[in-house]
C-alpha cells in the first residue's frame, strides 16, 4: 500500500446511502484497501462522513470522541415511528402559535449536559441484535439513559410548522430524539424531516469530497487528509534517532519534561510514527505505525 492512502477523507455521504455502503463504495474505488468510517450517519442523513483509510484506522477511535455539528429540520405537529421522515405517522397534534423567540426561549433549556434515552429505531445491539431490528418486530425494550452535551443550539429559520435548526453536541447524541423532546417542550409533538452533519471535530473549516469527485480520480490524487489531523489536540513530541528507534523495538524512553499524559511522536524527518504514553518520567508506545507517515 502507498503511502499516499494512509489518510482521512472527508466524504460527502449523500442521502439514501447508508455509511457502510458508502464505505464500501469508497473501498472498492481504493482497491479494496483497509478502511473505516468514524461515526454512522443514517440513510436519511447527508454530510460528513470522516472514513480513515490504510494505518489511519490506526487512529479511528480518536475521532470517534469529537464534537459533532448538525443542521436539522424539525416537522411540527406530527410523530413518526422511526423519529424521522421515513416513519409511519403515529400521532399528530395541534402546534400552537410560536413566535421565533418562543422557539429560542424553549431551545435555551436544552443547552449543558442532560441524559438521553436512545431510540428503539438505531444500531444499538441488545443480546446481539440491532434494536431497530426488535423494533420493526414490533418489540420495544428498556435503555439506558446516556449522558450528552449540547453545547449549541440555535434557531436558523422558521416557516409555519417548520422549524430549521443547528446543533453543537457530544458524540452519541440522537438529533432524532432531540427533535422530538423540542417540540413536545414547545406543547406539540415532531419528526426529523431532514438531517445533515456539517462536520466532525476537529474538521470544521475542512472542504468535503463526493462520491462523484471520487469516482473521476485516480487514488494518488484524492483530497487526503494526514492521519495526525485526527489528533492535533495531542502535543507533538519530536524524537531523534535513538528515541524514535528505541520507541520502534517496543523499548521505553527517559521524558523528564513530560507536561501531558499522550503525545503525537515524530522521527527526526518529522514524520507521523504514532501516539506515546507518558508516565512518571518515561514514555512508552501506546499506538505505533508500521511506517512512519510523510507529511
Amino acid at each position: 500500500m502507498s503511502a499516499i492512502a494512509a489518510g482521512i477523507l472527508l466524504l460527502d455521504k449523500p442521502v439514501g446511502l447508508s455509511s457502510n455502503a458508502a464505505l464500501q463504495r469508497v473501498r472498492r474505488l481504493a482497491g479494496r484497501i483497509k478502511a473505516g468510517h468514524c461515526g454512522s450517519l443514517d440513510p436519511l442523513a447527508s454530510g460528513m462522513l470522516p472514513i480513515c483509510l490504510g494505518e489511519a484506522t490506526r487512529l479511528a477511535g480518536e475521532l470517534l470522541e469529537g464534537r459533532k455539528a448538525y443542521r436539522f429540520g424539525l416537522r411540527l405537529g406530527e410523530r413518526s415511528a422511526t423519529g424521522d421522515a421515513e416513519g409511519e405517522i403515529v400521532e399528530r397534534c395541534a402546534v400552537p402559535p410560536l413566535s421565533p423567540a418562543d422557539v429560542e426561549q424553549v431551545l435555551a433549556r436544552f443547552l449543558g449536559s442532560q441524559t438521553q434515552v436512545p431510540p428503539m429505531y438505531s444500531a444499538l445491539k441488545r443480546d446481539g441484535t440491532p434494536l431497530y431490528r426488535l423494533a420493526r418486530a414490533g418489540l420495544t425494550v428498556e435503555r439506558q439513559p446516556r449522558a450528552i452535551t449540547v453545547v449549541e443550539l440555535r434557531l436558523l429559520r422558521a416557516v409555519g410548522a417548520e422549524l430549521e435548526l443547528r446543533v453543537l453536541c457530544s458524540k452519541g447524541t440522537y438529533v432524532r430524539v432531540l427533535a422530538e423532546d423540542i417540540a413536545r417542550a414547545l406543547g406539540t409533538c415532531g419528526r426529523l424531516q431532514s438531517l445533515r452533519r456539517e462536520y466532525v471535530e476537529p474538521f470544521a473549516a475542512d472542504p468535503l469530497v463526493a462520491l462523484e469527485q471520487l469516482e473521476a480520480t485516480a487514488l494518488p490524487d484524492w483530497p487526503l487528509l494526514r492521519a495526525d489531523r485526527a489528533v492535533e489536540h495531542l502535543p507533538a513530541l519530536r524524537l531523534d534517532a535513538a528515541q524514535a528507534q528505541a520507541l520502534t523495538r517496543g523499548q521505553v524512553i527517559a521524558l523528564p519534561q513530560a507536561a501531558a499524559e499522550r503525545w503525537r511522536l515524530y522521527d527526526p524527518s518529522a514524520r507521523f510514527l504514532g501516539l506515546g504514553q507518558s508516565e512518571d518520567g518515561w514514555l512508552r508506545v501506546q499506538r505505533l505505525f508500521s511506517a512512519p507517515l510523510p507529511l
